[in-house]
């Protein structure tokens, strides 16, 4: 009896490599360790999941931002007009008391060099001068004869440094052009007398 095909194809060997090359293709089988790891950190693959496309937006279903009316475009600037108008203020403000400080020192110092040495008053001067200055009444100490020269305008008064100085007419002029209101008292040698007060009376 004649072999059958099966018979004769394993006589030949083709059986033998037709199934070698079945087991050579098989996908490797996963050890337990890959296992493992496969379930720690990965996501399992998904064939329906779409991949994301590159360079579109993610918000694409917000709605458009509406364009701002014409109104809050007038308060915005308005707003900024302010603001900068504001800051402009302060910085004059600042420049300003800036150079006033500058000038009062400027001053302080003018009056020191025309002061250095000038006063005339005296330790043992006894007789008081009252005289108004700040809402009140204040003195300087002189000797007799200064107290006629301050009353006929021939020595002045004037403060600095906390202090009432006897100063010649002159330096009292020249106070006045640096700083007036240093100069407290320079009367008038011109004007009249009032109710004929003699120039020696005490008060």
């Amino acid at each position: 009896m004649a072999d059958s095909l099966r018979d004769q194809l394993m006589k030949t060997g083709l059986v033998q490599k037709l199934k070698a090359e079945a087991r050579d293709t098989r996908p490797p089988e996963r050890t337990q360790g890959q296992q493992q790891n496969r379930g720690k950190g990965q996501r399992p693959l998904n064939p329906n999941a779409q991949k994301p496309q590159q360079g579109r937006p993610q918000n694409q279903n917000r709605p458009p931002r509406p364009p701002r009316s014409q109104e809050e475009i007038d308060l915005a600037r308005a707003y900024a007009l302010r603001d900068r108008a504001e800051r402009e203020q302060r910085e004059d403000e600042k420049k300003q008391a800036e150079q006033r400080a500058k000038e009062k020192a400027e001053r302080k110092q003018k009056l020191n060099a025309l002061l250095a040495g000038k006063a005339l008053n005296q330790q043992d001067a006894e007789v008081a001068r009252h005289f108004p200055h700040g809402d009140k009444i204040r003195r300087v100490y002189c000797t007799p004869d200064q107290l006629i020269q301050v009353n006929k305008g021939e020595l002045a008064i004037v403060q600095h440094l906390g202090r009432y100085l006897l100063v010649t007419r002159e330096i009292g002029e020249q106070v006045r052009e640096i700083a007036p209101v240093a100069l407290i008292l320079l009367a008038d040698p011109d004007a009249p007398g009032e109710d004929d007060i003699p120039a020696d009376l005490v008060w």
